[in-house]
């Protein structure tokens, strides 16, 4: 048999060790949900980490995350405006309608699925300021955007000037959000444009980068957490082991662990990239690659045991991970390359 040789998808990635450690040494006992040591200790881990003061707190997924963190700005009769192929959109299952009971979704355009004030103003201005319409209350935005590109700190300073401008609050969804801070240069504060006010909430993710099973619910409006924590517990989201959840974030932000498993992420993305010259569908600013290839490509790839997802008719997507071996990288980009 040919060795598996895995790009599918960073969520197939395994937790990395120093999350398993934590998690076994936070086995003492402790005060149950978020009450114990290292759940109170979120808030100032991640005050420190952005340099600006925030409230954080675990969450089981991606989709609880943003979707609690939007229904601290979007009420029932409001609506989000996020990209057309945003992940709320097109991989939550409805669940933006379901957490904010009812609040509707408006879809805007924007090259390699990030938005510009220019692309939200053409959605929205057009919305008559009455009863008969529905009014956009909140923004989403991806970073990295689900093409693989990463918002510059002055698109990210745009967005949110538009969104104050127009009393709209501003979350970013970040799943890949590490990927994206580590292509940028590795501040966190940038990649989020947290210290200038850009952002108000964040779902920063951990899973995809060697977390097991926790994600960070980040607000940076002082108001919103009392609120968001009943929410959270109305959703069934708040586990009573939480100990278990803050200990993952705490391992991943050790040491700049989160920024680590990125940056080797991205190396291994750029290695396959080197080899597709012209066949890049879009620039490689995280950790995935589109990449245009017919069906007997595609098939010619599998068969040297390289999985990944067909995107469309004639391309595929491939994704690196923390631990993607450098020879598996290497041998994606040359067999590409050979077509």
């Amino acid at each position: 048999m040919t060795t598996p040789r895995p790009f599918l998808s960073d969520n197939a990635a395994a937790v990395h060790p120093r999350v398993w450690e934590a998690m076994r040494a936070a086995d003492e006992p402790d005060n149950p949900y978020d009450g114990d040591a290292l759940s109170r200790e979120l808030d100032a881990r991640f005050t420190a980490l952005f340099g600006r003061e925030c409230a954080a707190l675990w969450v089981a997924s991606g989709t609880a995350a943003n979707c609690l963190a939007l229904g601290t700005m979007v009420a029932p009769h409001g609506a989000v405006v996020c990209h057309r192929e945003a992940h709320i959109e097109v991989d939550e299952g409805g669940a933006p309608g379901f957490f904010l009971h009812g609040a509707k979704l408006m879809l805007a355009e924007g090259e390699g699925a990030k938005l510009t004030p220019e692309g939200i103003a053409a959605l929205i201005d057009p919305i008559r300021d009455d009863v008969h319409q529905v009014q956009p209350h909140a923004i989403a935005i991806t970073q990295a955007s689900e093409y693989g590109r990463s918002y510059q700190p002055a698109e990210l300073a745009a967005l949110g000037a538009f969104a104050r401008s127009r009393r709209l609050g501003l979350h970013m969804d970040g799943a890949r959000f590490a990927n994206a801070a580590a292509f940028l240069g590795g501040s966190a504060a940038e990649a989020a444009r947290a210290a200038s006010g850009s952002v108000d909430s964040l779902a920063f993710g951990f899973i995809k980068n060697g977390g097991m099973g926790a994600e960070a619910v980040v607000l940076f409006h002082p108001d919103a957490p009392p609120q968001v924590r009943y929410r959270r517990k109305r959703a069934g989201h708040l586990q009573c082991k939480g100990r278990y959840l803050a200990a993952q974030i705490i391992a991943m932000l050790d040491g700049g662990l989160w920024l680590a498993n990125a940056a080797h992420a991205n190396a291994a993305a750029q290695e396959v990239a080197a080899g597709c010259a012209d066949r890049l569908l879009h620039p490689v600013e995280a950790n995935e690659l589109f990449v245009r290839l017919t069906a007997a490509e595609r098939e010619a790839l599998r068969a040297q045991g390289f999985a990944f997802y067909d995107w469309g008719a004639e391309s595929a997507r491939f994704v690196t991970a923390w631990n993607t071996r450098a020879e598996d990288a290497a041998a994606l980009g040359k067999a590409i390359a050979a077509l």
